[in-house]
């Protein structure tokens, strides 16, 4: 299997950990998700186990770009963000396994074994707190829109970034608190991340 993880003692953890089963082969541990794709290539491995959040490319990014390459390769996600929307779009990238980081080692191990044998592994908390949150309410444009303004960027230059007029975005804007229940922006995008919508 090949790990691939921005944090040196994560991944280095979770290969001394699945190392240790007999069953288990960690052929490779990656930094990023352009290096998880070049060890793919090299040592074709039954198994690969993605930090969600990567510089670069991030793990549904890189699942999808290992599984047009190896379409038979188990893809797992394993993060410390499990928010429904994070969740759902790994399931529609193709991704097999689906746990946090604060997963115990023997279970992290019968995960593997349980993609690697062709099934799907989502940890119960993560596929209850998804099914609870539904499916997100807001276009993809809204969810670019809020996207956009995040980190408290002005109308003007959201309007710039997306290639729409400044009321377009004021309109994406209101809909999306509409949607959300929110009183402002800034709450709208709370609520978004809180579920992984963007």
């Amino acid at each position: 299997m090949v790990i691939a993880d921005d944090e040196r003692l994560i991944r280095d953890a979770f290969a001394a950990l699945l190392g240790f089963e007999g069953d288990i082969e960690v052929a490779a541990v990656a930094s990023s998700g352009e290096q998880a794709l070049a060890e793919a290539a090299r040592h074709e491995p039954d198994v690969a186990l993605l930090d969600l959040q990567m510089p670069g490319m991030d793990g549904i990014e890189t699942a999808s770009a290992l599984l047009r390459s190896q379409p038979d390769l188990a893809v797992m996600i394993v993060t410390s963000h499990g928010r429904p929307g994070y969740l759902k779009r790994a399931l529609e990238a193709g991704v097999r396994g689906f746990v946090p980081k604060t997963v115990s080692a023997p279970a992290l191990a019968s995960a593997v074994r349980s993609v690697a044998s062709g099934s799907r592994y989502i940890d119960p908390d993560l596929a209850a707190e998804a099914m609870q949150a539904g499916d997100c309410p807001l276009t993809a444009r809204e969810c670019d829109v809020l996207e956009l303004a995040a980190d408290g960027t002005g109308i003007d230059e959201i309007a710039a970034k997306a290639s729409l007029s400044a009321g377009t975005v004021r309109n994406y804007l209101s809909s999306a608190m509409l949607k959300l229940d929110a009183a402002n922006r800034h709450e709208a995008v709370a609520t978004a991340r809180r579920y992984g919508w963007i």
